[in-house]
């Protein structure tokens, strides 16, 4: 949702946004199990912005996303492209 938003700030009319996402998990040194990284791959249809524009709102959307917030000690990566 908050995407969404960026994305018509900047100027862009959302018509289909797709988010996958992959969370690795592996063995924690100090015992069980741990988050080893998330990748985010983001596609959408926006007219009116341009690749640039689009991954610059994605970037903002994801430093601004609770989750990533509370995740800080995971890698995020992001894949972001209009579709």
């Amino acid at each position: 949702m908050q995407l969404s938003a960026f994305l018509a700030e900047a100027g862009g009319t959302v018509e289909n946004i797709t988010t996958d996402a992959e969370v690795g998990v592996g063995a924690d040194p100090a015992g069980g199990f741990k988050l080893t990284g998330i990748t985010l791959t983001v596609r959408a249809t926006v007219p009116g912005l341009s690749a640039e524009q689009f991954a610059e709102a994605a970037e903002k959307a994801k430093t601004a996303c609770p989750v990533s917030k509370a995740l800080t000690g995971v890698t995020i990566t992001l894949d972001a492209a209009l579709a």
